[in-house]
């Protein structure tokens, strides 16, 4: 099932916005150059993220041959992986049911599926920082077992070099320390000299990337270079985490997450707090170390101004381990199985209402949505709503009254499958600029020459030919520049040479009878100028 809900509809799309087409451009740029080092954005260096996932993507790129497979394959690996891990803990803490309901639970998790259905550096991560939270666990609670134990920390350096938060794995030691002076049945085996590989194999996977990084950098000695290793040890994670700049929400923002994203598992937290407190009371560690770490990971990170809601996803694969060993019991709750009714049929009414306008009418949001995505019509998509809602018929016709849990899971599988198979096509084009560049292309000619202006990394990714760029920004002033050095570019050859400039980059010395007018994508509206049309700006 998890193939099925994640997996279907690979191979049907390109990566869209806002981050698949900026890991895949950097892989396909990788592969291309032979530079696996040094992640590029087009001519420039990309220091926003550590390179992990680009190489997994460039390797499964140079296996596969289609980027369609390569890009999205990362994901659907690391949430298989994930799942498998926490299904395997829940069985050796507690039982074979208890690892059955722990890995359901998880797939029907809205967040998990949803990343996992994506080609972002999050499934990655998560799968990493499970992995050093398995292996932590399987010594604290079932060991000595230094093997899991050297894994785990490994595990969170990897995590650190993935996304630079894979460290937070190790907030699980904090609650470990606590049972263990109190006596539980928590034990560090600290005196042996095996421990301390642990941290050393933290600092050993950290030095995978980092050391030959930060060599190449010295040995390079250049301004690019050095500004590339103090952005993506300092900036992206000290300075972000102290002074973010984007990104503000207020201190509750995670706790709003965990009601609304983590559906449908958060129905059952009126009846899973008082449980877990009954357990938590009795120094089970079974339930105190997953569970602290979730509250330490969730106030780390709601300390910075600067959060996301992907930041507490790696939290998720804990609260459904936490969850599965009470699911039975929680499940004959008449009130959470109201709930759960409840929420299966508002959302497959809201699924059906949303496809009947879209497909059998003409409101003026189908109008917006298709001026925005540059879709010819909104019939498709309302199609898609119909059929998720009719799964979600089908799954409350059959088991709504007497298993309403079941009902919940058959309207999530419906709306992963159905989006894969019918979503993934319909907006493709749009969605990934595949469609523009197109376009574009048909519009130049085979010979012509193409030049980017206020480009996203979409359209370099899809554009039918090479493409020169001038810098990539999203900054209003520099988007100037990358004007100013396009229209340059294209003045040497006038008759040869064609920008593609976004509608808020073009400058107004050129003349809008000389400006071709394409379809929106991404939200955004795109002029083609040729060069001849140039020659007024100064």
């Amino acid at each position: 099932m998890a193939i099925l809900m994640i997996g279907v509809g690979l191979g049907l799309r390109d990566p869209w916005p806002a981050d698949e087409p900026r890991f895949a451009l950097v892989a396909k740029q990788m592969v291309e150059s032979g530079d696996w080092l040094f992640p590029h954005r087009g001519h420039e260096l990309y220091a926003d993220k550590p390179p992990m996932l680009m190489w997994l993507q460039a390797i499964l790129l140079k296996l596969t041959g289609e980027m369609r497979i390569a890009f999205l394959l990362p994901s659907l690996l690391a949430a298989l992986g994930t799942l498998a891990l926490v299904r395997d803990l829940a069985t050796r803490l507690w039982d074979r049911r208890a690892g059955i309901w722990a890995g359901w639970l998880l797939l029907v998790a809205m967040q998990f599926t949803y990343q996992a259905k994506k080609a972002q550096i999050d499934p990655l991560v998560t799968f990493l920082i499970t992995l050093a939270n398995y292996g932590l666990l399987r010594h604290l609670l079932l060991g000595p077992n230094w093997r899991w134990w050297w894994i785990g920390w490994a595990a969170a350096g990897l995590g650190t070099i993935t996304k630079g938060v894979g460290a937070v794995a190790l907030l699980m030691l904090l609650p470990a320390i606590v049972l263990s002076l109190r006596g539980g049945h928590v034990r560090l085996h600290a005196r042996r000299w095996q421990f301390w590989l642990g941290p050393i194999m933290f600092l050993a996977a950290i030095a995978l990337w980092l050391v030959p990084m930060v060599w190449a950098v010295q040995a390079r000695n250049t301004p690019e270079y050095t500004a590339y290793m103090n952005n993506i040890l300092f900036k992206q994670t000290a300075k972000r985490y102290a002074a973010s700049w984007h990104h503000v929400q207020p201190w509750w923002y995670f706790i709003e997450v965990v009601l609304t994203q983590w559906l449908p598992l958060s129905l059952a937290l009126p009846w899973a707090l008082p449980k877990w407190w009954e357990r938590i009371k009795a120094c089970d560690a079974r339930f105190i170390l997953p569970l602290a770490w979730i509250v330490l990971m969730i106030v780390f990170f709601s300390i910075p101004a600067g959060k996301r809601d992907v930041y507490i996803l790696p939290a998720l694969p804990m609260f459904a381990l936490a969850l599965a060993p009470l699911a039975d019991d929680l499940l004959q709750k008449t009130w959470l199985q109201r709930l759960l009714a409840l929420f299966a049929v508002l959302l497959t009414a809201g699924l059906i209402v949303a496809g009947a306008l879209l497909a059998f009418s003409t409101q003026k949001f189908e109008l917006k949505l298709m001026a925005d995505r540059g879709l010819s019509s909104g019939d498709g998509l309302g199609w898609m709503l119909l059929a998720m809602g009719a799964a979600g018929v089908l799954a409350c016709a059959l088991h709504l009254r007497r298993r309403p849990a079941l009902a919940v899971f058959g309207v999530f599988a419906g709306i992963w499958m159905l989006f894969g198979a019918i979503g993934y096509p319909i907006l493709n084009d749009s969605s990934s600029s595949r469609g523009l560049m197109q376009e574009v292309s048909r519009r130049i000619g085979p010979q012509a020459e193409l030049g980017l202006v206020g480009w996203k990394e979409q359209n370099l990714l899809m554009a039918t030919r090479p493409a020169e760029t001038f810098g990539f920004t999203p900054d209003a002033e520099k988007a100037l520049d990358q004007a100013a050095k396009g229209i340059a570019w294209a003045k040497q050859k006038p008759a040869q040479r064609w920008l593609l400039m976004q509608d808020i980059s073009t400058p107004d010395c050129i003349p809008a009878s000389s400006r071709m007018a394409l379809q929106n994508a991404n939200r955004r509206g795109w002029w083609l100028v040729r060069g001849d049309a140039v020659q007024s700006c100064p």
